[in-house]
């Protein structure tokens, strides 16, 4: 067909002549081969051709090494094809190599485990991995294992496993669920892994090896956190994202040092996400992917070994919060110009638009400004508040259009020059402190909210993974 040469070049030529800024020509000439309904490999290697003759405009859409990033190549085109009337969509993953991602998913069946998945209760943890399951593209490769002193196959179909409303019962006799081998099973995952793998482990990360008789629960916190540091600092390139939820649990209860007790109410359960950060990266980017690290349900959630990210800001130059006066120079950087304080009060105050939502971090962290690290002459303090839709206006909606976060900013504007540098720092996050205990004796007080030993756990992966100092760094400049 050729069709296709003549819509490309008219699409181009009028985006030329409009002048169109950011992706206009590249948008125009997506839309036209999507009306056209010529949806081909050529279509398709054209529209990358668009992008690797400039790169500088579409650096967005290219990889470090220059070639197209066929997997933002596909959601640009997505997004494009679901705003026409009708939407319409192109699968471009074939033509650029864009493969389905495989899953693996590792069922703790351990005593502490079993109380679950009970008739009578909600089914919050078996829903959890349905879900899991089904976020996944129909069609993707599922391998279901069950794990406690080892790793064995699930011995039916994934359809059986998403039907089964009593996995355990029919589980009954695998492996031996009186502890669990987590030195094992992070090694066996981790060495099982091939490229565009997701592995998820379904636990209550209680650390429960073999023969601690006798052995304190110091030393056994301190093997927890070195054995965790060991395994996963052996293996480079890996990211982990941990998914806090809560479930209704009914039945015997085995505490470290005690006696076993029966409770009902409810209790923390875990899936540990582990992937190639390029994968991990895709869960979070591919649309295809939307629930898997932003599930329903989660309570808390942490991603390590992530290192400093990009964050892209917008100065609001009117906002309801601001004071004094400033203008935004435009170029490379955050640049304020023609600054002054507020004639009655002194004091400078600027908002900017910021999409943090790539950082894959909860809003609890986000928006608690004990969090962050604030510098500058005339010290300058920082609040933080989500985007919602009711804050759009037809004045800051290109402002605030795919910003995720306001990031607020005041001070005594007194140096004719001053630097502002935050920085969103890169450390345990407060809930899992808050979630971990050292006596699970009895189901009082914060037994139905906390794990046992579980800081210790996920501060020796914290400890072999972690990336930078910081998430992401921002500089503004200010001048009179």
């Amino acid at each position: 067909m050729r069709r296709l040469p003549l819509l490309l070049a008219c699409a181009l030529l009028l985006a030329g002549l409009m002048a169109c800024g950011g992706h206009g020509q590249l948008e125009k000439a997506v839309r036209s081969v999507l009306v056209s309904g010529d949806t081909t490999r050529a279509a398709y290697d054209s529209l990358c051709s668009m992008v690797t003759d400039n790169p500088g405009k579409y650096s967005d859409l290219i990889t470090p090494e220059g070639k197209v990033d066929h997997k933002k190549m596909a959601d640009f085109i997505e997004e494009i094809g679901s705003h026409l009337r009708p939407p319409m969509h192109w699968d471009t993953r074939p033509y650029g190599g864009v493969e389905d991602l495989s899953l693996t998913v590792y069922f703790e069946r351990s005593g502490s485990m079993v109380p679950y998945d009970q008739r009578g209760g909600g089914g919050q943890l078996k829903k959890a991995v349905n879900d899991l399951i089904n976020h996944f593209p129909a069609g993707s490769k599922v391998d279901i294992n069950i794990v406690n002193d080892g790793i064995y196959p699930y011995q039916h179909s994934v359809d059986e496993f998403l039907k089964d409303r009593d996995i355990y019962q029919s589980t009954a006799g695998v492996g031996d669920a009186a502890f669990t081998d987590f030195q094992l099973i992070f090694n066996k995952i981790l060495e099982a892994q091939r490229p565009g793998n997701v592995s998820v482990l379904v636990s209550d990360l209680i650390y429960s090896p073999k023969d601690t008789h006798g052995v304190s629960l110091d030393k056994i916190f301190n093997e927890e956190n070195s054995l965790a540091t060991r395994v996963f600092a052996k293996y480079n390139g890996k990211s982990v994202v941990v998914q806090q939820f809560m479930g209704d649990y009914s039945g015997k209860y085995y505490p470290y040092n005690g006696e076993p007790f029966n409770y009902s109410g409810k209790r923390p359960f875990y899936l540990v996400i582990i992937a190639d950060n390029d994968v991990m990266d895709q869960l979070a980017q591919d649309k295809r992917y939307t629930g898997v690290l932003d599930a329903a349900g989660v309570r808390n959630s942490y991603r390590f070994n992530q290192g400093k990210t990009e964050v892209e800001c917008r100065v609001l130059p009117e906002w309801k919060d601001n004071a004094g006066r400033f203008r935004v120079k435009h170029g490379d950087g955050i640049e304020l110009t023609k600054c002054d304080g507020d004639r009655q009060t002194g004091k400078l105050c600027f908002s900017m638009a910021a999409n943090l939502g790539s950082l894959m971090k909860d809003d609890a962290l986000l928006t608690n400004v004990a969090n962050y690290d604030v510098q500058s002459v005339d010290g300058y303090t920082l609040t933080v508040q989500p985007i919602d839709q009711s804050m759009l206006t037809t004045n800051n909606k290109d402002y605030l259009e795919g910003m995720t976060h306001i990031l607020t900013l005041l001070g005594d504007f007194k140096s004719p020059r001053d630097e502002i540098h935050i920085s969103l720092r890169n450390e345990l996050p407060e809930w899992v402190r808050q979630s971990s205990c050292d006596n699970d004796t009895q189901p009082g007080g914060s037994f139905a909210t906390t794990t046992l030993g579980l800081e210790q756990l996920l501060g020796g992966m914290f400890d072999a993974m972690k990336g930078g100092s910081s998430f992401f760094d921002v500089t503004i400049q200010l001048q009179r």
